[in-house]
């Protein structure tokens, strides 16, 4: 699977490697980036880490993790990806996103998510894209309401997070069949 590169005028999506991923080393530090993640990203080793995950799985097919470049302020911004690929079933997440706080409701996430689902259905063809939050969440549960996603049920206590405590994820889903009324209402939004 050879890496794209989604861009509008607003932001630059890139494969994130072990190559440019310390452009985002003062972002990972920020106090409370990732609270509702149970990654690890505030050291330099601890955010290596977390990147050769994502290579590792890109690299299986699994993956497809994203440096996020924001083409207003010239500068990198966060990373996120397409992960828990099924080709078979034709099912990919969005997520394991974080961006830097002076980037958050600057719209810059909406024009991710535009290049993202567009890719993914326009492109990949996919039938379904989920995103996964965690119940606690509500700025991020409102986002992914926001460009359209359905609600589809809660994981009860479902995943470990870094501190012991045992969340509760949100699943959320757009299906194809959903896509051009969303992808109307998103660039509306843009």
């Amino acid at each position: 699977m050879k890496a794209p590169s989604l861009e509008n005028h607003r932001v630059k999506l890139s494969l994130l490697d072990l190559s440019n991923y310390k452009h985002l080393l003062d972002i990972a530090q920020q106090p409370n980036l990732v609270q509702y993640s149970p990654s690890k990203i505030d050291t330099p080793e601890d955010l290596k880490d977390y990147v050769q995950t994502a290579v590792d799985a890109y690299y299986h097919k699994s993956a497809l993790p994203f440096i996020i470049f924001d083409k207003q302020t010239n500068t990198y911004a966060g990373s996120t990806r397409f992960a828990l690929i099924n080709w078979q079933n034709k099912l990919l997440h969005i997520g394991w996103t974080w961006i830097g706080k002076e980037f958050q409701g600057s719209g810059l996430n909406l024009h991710m998510k535009y290049l993202m689902l567009e890719y993914a259905f326009e492109t990949l063809k996919f039938d379904k894209v989920c995103f996964t939050v965690d119940e606690r969440n509500t700025r991020s549960r409102k986002a992914v309401e926001k460009i359209g996603a359905s609600l589809e049920g809660i994981l009860r206590k479902d995943v470990l997070m870094l501190d012991g405590f045992k969340r509760s994820t949100c699943y959320y889903g757009i299906l194809k069949e959903e896509w051009p009324e969303i992808k109307s209402v998103i660039i509306a939004q843009l």
